[in-house]
């Protein structure tokens, strides 16, 4: 039932994602936004990192679980990229914003490899869920690489 409800309310936020950038009341609410699903996105990452690297126990309803979110999250963030955030607190380079095509082209690949990673989850199969996740890792790290300061 936590996975239903939780898959629910997954689904009615990225319905609501598409419009969001025009709900935001000011650049800085988008920022919030978007950095706030990153968090909540990685933090489920963070958890099948756990299973696929042997710091804890592998549970394949849980990775499945971790996984539905995770695909959910990605494609959350991206309305929080819009005008004028590219200001205030953000670790976003300004490329995002010169380099549109490709930035969507990293998102839109990060988020076909974050659906493998789901049906990898799916099968129950460990070495399955290792493989998609250090897929999904490197077109993370990718982005990361190109488009945010640390």
């Amino acid at each position: 039932m936590k996975i239903i409800a939780s898959l629910a309310f997954a689904a009615v936020a990225a319905a609501v994602s598409v419009p969001a950038m025009a709900q935001f009341q000011k650049p800085e609410d988008a920022v919030k936004y978007r950095k706030a699903a990153f968090t909540v996105m990685g933090a489920h990452f963070g958890r099948l990192g756990a299973m696929a690297n042997g710091r804890v126990p592998f549970d394949a309803a849980v990775a499945a679980e971790n996984a539905a979110l995770v695909e959910v999250m990605s494609k959350l963030p991206w309305a929080g990229f819009g005008p004028g955030t590219d200001k205030g607190d953000t670790r976003a380079k300004p490329e995002i914003w010169t380099e549109q095509a490709k930035f969507t082209a990293g998102a839109e690949k990060m988020q076909a490899e974050v659906a493998k990673l789901t049906a990898a989850a799916k099968t129950g199969n460990l070495d399955a869920v290792k493989t998609a996740f250090g897929a999904v890792g490197q077109s993370c790290k990718a982005c990361h690489d190109a488009y945010r300061k640390d």
